[in-house]
């Protein structure tokens, strides 16, 4: 499968014994055919379905980018985007922590990208622990439908690089929908922003990262 095609459920993406079933798909004798509404991606075999609606549903190891709603004696609470909040706990914070002064490491109010390392019964456990996570500071955040991230992204990567090349920004795209662009002049930060919302606009054009190819090309005419 070289581009992702729309699918709703009930339909037959695969046929044969050498793929296997993956997120909202499901085998039914030798086809893998999809259970939710969205677009199908076939990845060394792996078949999946990437959905176009709905909320977002927090996972293990996704990066999400919040806001600091409650300071606590051993944390941070952050708010995701989800029906309960997120905690960071100082012990998942690379650096000292001064209990008395924990608003120097994290103010309320401010913008954090972390990551979720665990889910449990306790709720949704974040760390900072990695290369490119913590505070978010300068920079404009943006906010898409959670859903239309992957396609943001791009296999493999390939259309956040391409934007993040075009527009000479850095980014940070989080699962839960919110994304963090900081150039060194407003007017590139403003550019990336155009072009993720045209791509989140335009989610379900097949071939869209050589529509983006060209997108750019006439934008900087």
């Amino acid at each position: 499968m070289t581009d992702r095609l729309i699918v709703v459920p009930g339909e037959v993406i695969f046929q044969g014994e050498d793929y296997l079933p993956g997120e909202g798909t499901e085998k039914r004798g030798d086809e893998i055919v999809a259970v939710r509404y969205g677009l199908a991606e076939e990845t060394k075999k792996l078949v999946k379905v990437i959905p176009l609606t709905g909320v977002y549903i927090p996972r293990r190891g996704n990066v999400v980018i919040g806001k600091i709603e409650m300071i606590t004696s051993n944390g941070w609470v952050i708010d995701i985007g989800t029906a309960e909040n997120a905690f960071l706990s100082i012990m998942e914070v690379p650096r000292y922590v001064n209990k008395d002064d924990m608003k120097s490491v994290f103010d309320i109010g401010e913008m954090v990208a972390a990551k979720i390392y665990s889910i449990g019964g306790r709720g949704i456990d974040l760390t900072t622990r990695l290369k490119e996570l913590g505070k978010l500071e300068k920079g404009i955040i943006i906010e898409i439908n959670p859903n239309k991230v992957p396609r943001v992204i791009g296999k493999e990567g390939s259309m956040i690089s391409l934007i993040k090349d075009e527009t000479k920004c850095r980014i940070t795209v989080g699962q839960n929908g919110f994304i963090w662009i900081s150039g060194s002049k407003v007017e590139d930060e403003l550019f990336a922003k155009k072009a993720i919302l045209y791509v989140a606009e335009n989610s379900l054009m097949s071939g869209l990262t050589d529509e983006m190819k060209n997108w750019f090309v006439e934008e900087k005419k």
